[in-house]
This record gives C-alpha cells, structure tokens and sequence, in this order.
C-alpha cells in the first residue's frame, strides 16, 4: 500500500494517508465541483488499508468548512471507519476545530454523535 497525498486547493483540502503508519489526515476546506471524484482515491486507499490491515487507524480533521456533498463523502468515511470499529479494528477520530468557528464545531458534534468510535473533538 503506497501512501495517498493530494495537494490542498482553493476548493479542496489537503489529503495525507499514511497506511503503513495508519493516519488519515485531512485539512482545510472541502467544496470541490465534483466531491465524490475528489474523494474516490481516499475511499480506495482507506478500504484497502482496512482490508489489508489490522493496525490502529487515526482520521484526523482540520475542516473548517464542508460542501453538502463533502459532507456525504465524510459520512461514507466515517461508515468504513465504524464498520471496522464494530469488527474489532482499533479506529478513532480526531477533529481540530476553531473554536471561534461555531459552525465547524456543530458539524463536528454532529458527526461525533452518529458513530460510537472514539471521536475526539479538539477546540483550540
């Protein structure tokens, strides 16, 4: 498994998966015109990794804005995430927030309420 980097742009965040290390890191702001195509290497790169795996896999999030559709491509990461939690995969979540940024930190909790892996929310 070869690690994913996907440069930050205007529209989309910075992607960094490190399978070998399990660190999925994604950073910035997320409204790309075509979110699921932006995405669709992350998903393969993640599914992959939990199906080759058995080591710890940390998501850690720097989002301070999402699309609707980023917001749909973030559930389906959290989904193959929750699915490994429940199979016995050690998974958790660590989402950095402004805490001057209020919506960010909704979105945050919000998603943190519908997954029962360790979500931790980090306002600084």
């Amino acid at each position: 498994m070869q690690p994913l980097t996907i440069p930050a742009t205007r529209c989309s965040p910075l992607v960094e998966f490190d399978p070998a290390g399990g660190r999925l890191r994604i950073e910035g702001e997320s409204y790309p015109e075509n979110s699921f195509e932006f995405f669709a290497p992350v998903f393969a790169a993640l599914a992959e990794a939990l199906e080759a795996g058995t080591g710890p896999v940390t998501l850690e999030l720097s989002l301070s804005y999402l699309n609707t559709s980023s917001i749909k491509c973030m559930i389906d990461i959290l989904d193959m995430l929750e699915a490994a939690h429940k199979s016995g995969r050690p998974v958790a979540v660590l989402w950095h927030c402004d805490r001057e940024n209020d919506r960010a930190l909704e979105m945050a909790e919000e998603f943190k309420e519908d997954v029962s892996l360790p979500f931790s929310i980090v306002a600084r």
